[in-house]
């Protein structure tokens, strides 16, 4: 019973990296946890999970904790992680791909509504911010 479970939890992960990865256009096996995404992200001291733990966990096939971490919002788009990566992973890419399953699969958790904010709050709001919200909401 428990080498089942074991069989049928590898292939769910499988199938989620497959997936990640087709959206994505990413190879996430490639990623060999050197970390520099992570230590030039400029939004890494507010995530839950670090630009690399997110891509470990992807490797790993840990689809619901992924999918629930705060990390892939708090996201900002700026690509200095794509610029770091000596394996040229676009790890943008693959948070947004991540962002794309959850909204795809009607389970937004978006800190950000966008569309709910007063014209003060747009005012103060960094570009940056609202660029990304919009890009949530149109994926």
């Amino acid at each position: 019973m428990e080498t089942t479970l074991r069989i049928t939890s590898a292939r769910a992960g499988s199938s989620f990296v497959a997936g990640i990865e087709k959206i994505s256009g990413q190879k996430l096996l490639a990623c060999y946890q050197c970390g520099k995404c992570s230590a030039g992200c400029p939004m890494a001291a507010h995530m839950d999970v670090l630009p690399n733990q997110i891509i470990r966990m992807a490797q790993l096939g840990m689809r619901d904790q992924l999918l629930a971490a705060k990390s892939i919002w708090m996201c900002v788009s700026c690509l200095t992680c794509n610029s770091r990566c000596p394996k040229d992973i676009r790890i943008a890419e693959v948070i947004e791909s991540l962002r794309l399953t959850v909204l795809r699969s009607g389970q937004r958790d978006d800190n950000l509504h966008i569309m709910e904010l007063s014209p003060d709050a747009c005012a103060v709001l960094p570009p940056i911010a609202t660029i990304s919200a919009m890009r949530k909401l149109t994926s």
